[in-house]
């Protein structure tokens, strides 16, 4: 098993690609963190992955404040004693044409989906310096390469986690720690749900494969990078899109 006893914190893993990267980390030996903002979901997401005793616990994690995210740390810190990945998988989506996007639209996404990831990733790097190990993953997302019609902020975001991951990779390589950029195209996820049919069968149509990818698709490569097989893959940006981008 690749990553046997790693501890891997996922934030939004109550379900999608999160969730799915979960109980492949887990297949692969890892213990997770499931963190996510609803303790319903996170129970229902610990049931499902009917991990061995000790091997998943679940976290209430707001990535936007900073207090509950230096709280998360400190309990897996206390549970496990030591942090060797970070997922920053949490993030959303609150769509609108640029004429017509509100200020806490804009906001609300760059907290979440860049600052969020700022303060998990702060707040983990102490320990992985320590360790002199570790693997931090963002999910960037092709918009980020492209940019995508009505997705002013969330484009924005994806587009600065390649900005992180590179600055990142450079700072934080010579102490071990590698960091690399995933960009999904469009997944079958609930991210999906805000996207009117005609336009989610145009986006389809410009896939080389031919469909959406799956969540496992996406876990599969995960799972890879936080393994010692990608050992010498720093700051990448990693496409996994069915070619969308040809």
């Amino acid at each position: 098993m690749r990553l046997k006893d790693r501890v891997a914190i996922i934030t939004g893993s109550a379900g999608g690609i999160g969730l799915a990267t979960a109980k492949r980390f887990i297949s692969e030996g890892a213990r997770v963190v499931v963190a996510d903002v609803d303790d319903k979901r996170i129970e229902a997401a610990l049931a499902d992955l009917g991990a061995a005793p000790g091997q998943a616990i679940g976290a209430r994690l707001d990535v936007t404040d900073r207090a509950s995210v230096d709280a998360m740390v400190a309990r897996v810190k206390d549970a496990w004693g030591r942090i060797d990945c970070l997922l920053n998988n949490a993030g959303l989506t609150l769509d609108a044409r640029l004429v017509k996007m509100t200020s806490d639209q804009f906001d609300r996404v760059i907290d979440v989906n860049l600052k969020g990831v700022f303060n998990c990733t702060q707040a983990v790097v102490d320990t992985m310096i320590l360790q002199g190990s570790g693997v931090i993953l963002n999910a960037s997302s092709v918009v980020g390469l492209y940019g995508n019609f009505g997705q002013t902020n969330y484009a924005a975001t994806k587009a600065g986690l390649i900005g992180f991951t590179k600055t990142w990779a450079r700072e934080l390589g010579p102490r071990g720690i590698r960091v690399v950029a995933v960009c999904p195209g469009f997944v079958a996820t609930h991210i999906l749900d805000t996207i009117p049919e005609a336009v989610l069968h145009k986006m389809v149509e410009k896939v080389p494969l031919g469909r959406l990818g799956q969540p496992e698709e996406i876990a599969s490569v995960y799972a890879f990078l936080a393994s010692d097989d990608a050992s010498y893959i720093n700051g990448a940006v990693i496409e996994v899109s069915g070619g969308i981008m040809l």
